[in-house]
């Protein structure tokens, strides 16, 4: 593993404007990420997680430049991507594919499932005519379909199917990272397992990097080999699985991690249940100082006015807590 990360974000700042009014000026800004700040090694499986509307989705969509982000550095090996444009991004695409949360909406209802994961070859002049079909039905089979579901339709397909198509559409240009916007999140529990470990053995078998967007910390402890905590467009705490799940050091985190169900009873019965008073602030509006301050059960006066930094408390695991 090299020194430089495969995928690096640094400051990452994505503001949307709110206008009104006769002349439509602008009268606020919806701070949906706030200076968030993460790396990706080769191989491994970074979880981000947090309450709807943190801003997952978009720092997501920011790093794959769906979105052009307001201010902040994304680097991919090593190259800053963030303000390319349209015409100089198209190859890194290649390297830098995503698997949508709704595999309803995310597949073209007038292309057959072969025709949607062979586009991409298309698209990049990778393979053609019968080496096309020939690569297409590898992928099929790589993702457990068959080769005689390539004439058929997205609608004639199962939920966990066309994720399946999803995975192999990302697939197919041999890609380095792969930002996968809470993959199983749409389907039944059963399924979810099947996706899940479809995704693991992929990535051994191509070493693959995945940013995990998810809000279900089950599947994200098992899946994800370092974890990253947003509250309301910031990252609060930073760390590798296991110190995170058997060790949280920031009170929202702690919350999050009391309101996961556990199958036996007994432990379930000793573990504090953390019940956060008031609602999620608006990003429109959010507090001043911490950002949780408003719901925190340990708040103090410097809480409220001034804003923690992200920094390492232990080896890998970093917090944005005046109390850690």
């Amino acid at each position: 593993m090299t020194d430089t990360p495969l995928l690096a974000v640094h400051a990452l700042v994505k503001h949307y404007p709110v206008r009104g009014g006769l002349l439509s000026r602008e009268i606020g800004m919806v701070q949906a990420v706030d200076g968030v700040s993460f790396d990706v090694a080769s191989g491994e499986t970074l979880g981000l997680v947090g309450e709807s509307g943190c801003g997952k989705s978009t720092t997501g969509k920011a790093i794959l430049r769906l979105v052009d982000a307001t201010s902040g550095t994304i680097r991919l090996e090593g190259e800053d991507i963030t303000h390319l444009d349209r015409a100089a991004m198209r190859p890194r695409r290649r390297r830098l594919q995503v698997i949508f949360q709704d595999p309803y909406s995310s597949l073209d209802p007038r292309m057959s499932a072969g025709d949607i994961v062979g586009e991409p070859l298309s698209n990049y002049a990778i393979a053609e005519g019968a080496a096309r079909s020939e690569r297409v039905a590898r992928l099929f089979a790589r993702v457990g379909l068959r080769r005689d579901q390539m004439r058929k339709y997205p609608h004639e397909f199962s939920g966990g199917q066309r994720q399946r198509l999803g995975i192999a559409r990302a697939l197919a240009v041999e890609p380095k990272v792969i930002v996968c916007d809470e993959p199983v999140s749409a389907l039944d529990v059963s399924v979810q397992a099947q996706v899940i470990n479809l995704l693991m053995d992929l990535q051994q078998e191509f070493g693959l990097s995945y940013l995990f967007i998810a809000h279900d910390l089950a599947v994200v402890e098992h899946i994800c080999h370092r974890v990253a905590v947003m509250y309301l467009g910031r990252i609060v705490e930073l760390a590798p699985r296991r110190a995170l799940f058997g060790a949280p050091q920031h009170p929202y985190t702690e919350a999050l991690l009391s309101a996961v169900p556990v199958p036996d009873p007994r432990p379930a019965q000793r573990r504090r249940r953390i019940i956060l008073q008031g609602d999620v602030p608006s990003p429109l509006n959010p507090p001043s100082g911490c950002r949780f301050h408003t719901r925190c059960p340990y708040v103090i006066e410097r809480c409220r006015s001034e804003s923690p930094e992200l920094r390492e408390v232990a080896l890998g695991h970093h917090v944005a807590c005046h109390l850690r």
